[in-house]
């Protein structure tokens, strides 16, 4: 990289020093927001889109709410003209939707850019001139006082014919192309003279756009570029100063963010950031940006995955998944550490004060912007952990798998994952889980269990306080009808078992149940911990309308599992051909 020489800094930055806007930590109100995905994104497409696909864009754009849709260079393309003449002559722009067009500064250029708007209730007409050092020296060779008179010449003919038209509400920007290569004077200088002509008012504001047409700067300088031109600008209260950032250093959001702090009123982008080169600013990014910090964007992205598909569809192009707060995957975490404090933080909101949304490496609720918990959230592979695993089978399933058992379950999962070299979806988890674990039958199976209890509930003292009198299967052809005691129910199933053939040794290390949903006839479920003589461990989980009965499946779950060790794996990845 010896090269780097060559590179000096083609910015001019401010000379005096503003710290006004720095101290702002956040952007207070949404921006008046303009869409040039017609215009900056159609040009920057391999192949543009059709007629019928930029009138369906416009009115998607339309949908989700954006008032201002630049929809092209009219005098420029013919395929621009038929596509406004179309808005205009079927009658498809909104009385509340202001479309705005682009001209240069020439003569017949400007004539015909207002011809293609006869017909329309309120237009922005759009003019622009390349006005930077490099510009200027390299390509058009001109003094800074032939750049202005560009400027004028053209914004004093837009004024004069934008007069034959009374029954168009025009409005004028103006852009000094290349304003990040522009000296500050300079650039106060000529929109200046362009705001003196046009004469704005309250009613009929002009609108000063600065473009970063191409980054050359931090975005804090761009941001004291603005600031500068703030307070610079004529009739600064009748002017709304508008920003155009490219993203050619990557922070293209940065940029439009800092700039509105600094004094900007207005963004013109696209959806996604699509544009020439490395693309405009990305609209979406900063609007929900602002919604992360309370905000009103004053745009509907609450079907977040309606405007993805409606983008690749228009365009042609992809969103990446992990494009912020519209990737499939930028809600998800596979880290288990990640896992867990979303599923604490998920529990602390719900128990505590669900109108706010606080919770861990999640800024905002997916389902603000259409996205579901299942499958967007929490995801398994071989990276997850015991929490987020766990979390995914109560949210889903009722499951509340006790933190003893947790890290058996994570193990599982993740060793299944690593083996597959793939995600595990969470109705397949909960498949896993419940075949190795709930309910699980065989050898042993206890098909009739009833309990008889001896003492009453002051008694603590009796020792052989229940009885059980019980049916147990074995394999396919041994059957024992059985009665023992013990000092609780599953005591007595266990001294039951006893009485069988087999020698069943083990030792209860814990039990837990619940109900599987708040509802009074629902399903319990119970967790059963055993050991052998060995010192392994093996759990059990039971299902049953009867609570009693549920903690007699789980010990027979538990104790099969202890007869039939590390069986399941083996027979998923069979079963999927893995």
């Amino acid at each position: 990289m010896k090269n780097f020489t060559k590179y000096k800094p083609g910015y001019f930055p401010v000379s005096e020093e503003y710290t006004d806007w720095v101290k702002k930590d956040h952007i207070e109100k949404a921006p008046d927001w303009c869409s040039v995905d017609l215009r900056d994104g159609n040009q920057a497409l391999v192949v543009p889109m059709s007629l019928e696909q930029k009138l369906d864009f416009f009115s998607f754009l339309c949908k989700i709410g954006f008032k201002e849709i630049e929809v092209g260079f009219p005098a420029a393309s013919d395929t621009e003209y038929e596509f406004l003449r179309a808005l205009i002559e079927q009658d498809l722009i909104p009385d509340d939707v202001t479309i705005q067009v682009l001209t240069q500064s020439r003569e017949h250029i400007i004539r015909k850019t207002f011809d293609s708007l006869i017909g329309v209730k309120n237009a922005v007409v759009h003019l622009y001139n390349s006005t930077s050092f490099a510009q200027r020296q390299q390509v058009f060779k001109a003094s800074k006082e032939e750049i202005i008179e560009i400027a004028v010449e053209g914004a004093s003919l837009m004024k004069k014919i934008a007069a034959e038209y009374p029954d168009t509400n025009f409005r004028f920007e103006y852009s000094p192309e290349s304003f990040t290569g522009t000296e500050m004077e300079f650039a106060a200088e000529i929109c200046n003279a362009v705001i003196d002509i046009w004469e704005p008012t309250p009613e009929n504001k002009v609108i000063i756009n600065l473009p970063a047409t191409v980054q050359m700067s931090m975005p804090h300088v761009y941001a004291n570029q603005i600031c500068y031109m703030d307070k610079h600008l004529h009739s600064r209260e009748n002017v709304l100063i508008s920003l155009h950032p490219h993203n050619d250093r990557g922070t293209g959001v940065a940029d439009a963010e800092l700039g509105l702090l600094a004094g900007a009123d207005r963004i013109e982008g696209t959806l996604f950031g699509n544009g020439e080169r490395t693309g405009n600013v990305d609209i979406i990014t900063i609007a929900m940006n602002m919604y992360s910090h309370g905000v009103d964007p004053g745009l509907d992205f609450t079907d977040m995955p309606s405007v993805v598909e409606a983008y690749e569809t228009y365009t042609d192009m992809v969103v990446e998944p992990r494009h912020p707060y519209s990737g499939t995957l930028v809600f998800a975490a596979f880290s288990g550490s990640h896992q867990d404090a979303i599923a604490k933080g998920m529990k602390f909101r719900e128990d505590n004060d669900p109108s706010r949304w606080t919770v861990p490496y999640l800024p905002i609720d997916p389902h603000d912007v259409g996205r579901e918990y299942d499958g967007d959230v929490i995801r398994i592979n071989s990276q997850s952990g015991k929490g987020g695993i766990a979390y995914l089978i109560e949210r889903d399933h009722g499951f509340d798998i006790p933190k003893a058992m947790r890290a058996e379950v994570g193990y599982m999962m993740k060793r299944i994952s690593d083996q597959r070299h793939e995600e595990i979806p969470a109705d397949e988890i909960f498949e896993i889980f419940s075949k190795e674990y709930i309910n699980y039958f065989d050898p042993v199976d206890i098909t009739h269990a009833t309990f008889e209890y001896y003492t009453s509930l002051k008694d603590e003292e009796t020792k052989e306080n229940v009885g059980v009198d019980m049916r147990v299967v074995i394999g396919e052809d041994e059957v024992y009808n059985i009665q023992a005691k013990g000092n609780g129910r599953l005591d007595a199933v266990s001294n039951a078992l006893k009485k069988t053939r087999y020698d069943f040794n083990y030792n209860f290390i814990t039990y837990s149940e619940h109900a599987i949903s708040p509802d009074s006839n629902s399903k319990a479920a119970a967790y059963v911990c055993i050991e052998d003589m060995n010192g392994q461990r093996f759990w059990g989980v039971g299902t049953h309308a009867d609570i009693i009965l549920a903690s007699v499946n789980a010990l027979v779950s538990a104790l099969n599992r202890m007869n039939k060790k590390d069986h399941f794996i083996e027979e998923v990845d069979a079963a999927s051909g893995k």
